[in-house]
Order: C-alpha cells, then sequence, then structure tokens
C-alpha cells in the first residue's frame, strides 16, 4: 500500500474532508496530533518505568496501533492543506538528505 493509497481510505472516516476553512471539528484533528504522540511518549514512558526498557511483542503491537492513529491525524491535516502523504513523504526524504549531505542532520533548528 501507498502513502497515497492509504491516505484515500483514511479520508473516508474524515468528516473533514472537502472544508476549505479551519473549522473546530478540524481543530480537534490538529489536536488530536498532539494527543496521539501523547500517548505514544506514554506507552514508552511506562516500558522503561514498569519493564525496565524491555518491551514484548504485545507493547509492539499497541505502539503500532498507536503509530496508525497517529497516521490518521497526520493524513487529514495534510489533506486539508492540499498536500498529499506521498508529497509529504518525498519532501521530508529530500531535507533529510539535504542534511545528511551538509553534516546537520543531528544539529538543531528548522532551516539547518
Amino acid at each position: 500500500m501507498t502513502f497515497d493509497e492509504y491516505q484515500k481510505q483514511a479520508l473516508l472516516t474524515d468528516g473533514t474532508v472537502g472544508s476549505s476553512t479551519i473549522s473546530a471539528k478540524f481543530i480537534s484533528i490538529v489536536l488530536g496530533l498532539s494527543g496521539e504522540a501523547g500517548e505514544i511518549a506514554e506507552k514508552f514512558k511506562k516500558i522503561y518505568r514498569e519493564k525496565n526498557g524491555d518491551w514484548d511483542d504485545e507493547d509492539k503491537k499497541t505502539i503500532a496501533k498507536e503509530l496508525g492513529d497517529l497516521l490518521w491525524y497526520i493524513s487529514s491535516v495534510s489533506n486539508h492543506t492540499g498536500i498529499s502523504l506521498e508529497e509529504i513523504a518525498k519532501i521530508n526524504l529530500e531535507k533529510l538528505k539535504s542534511r545528511a549531505e551538509r553534516g546537520v542532520i543531528f544539529g538543531s533548528g528548522d532551516n539547518r
């Protein structure tokens, strides 16, 4: 499955498709990004705190589900901006390649 195929299917469950305004419903989706990222961080915190960092297959499945939720939110926001997940992935890889070539992959700042 490609990113574009995923996005097309995921958008069937997105109530903001076709909207050209930043509505309350869309803001709830944007906020969902940070919520899901927080849930993923929380899962890792508990694995580290309660299991001394030793994660098992069940932990990995749980994290995969949370990453899937995060991907859904990213898909929705990217669709709202008119940029496909496929294009976002390409842009990101180009940015990372450029940083690696310039030796600033581990630096700080958006425009390094």
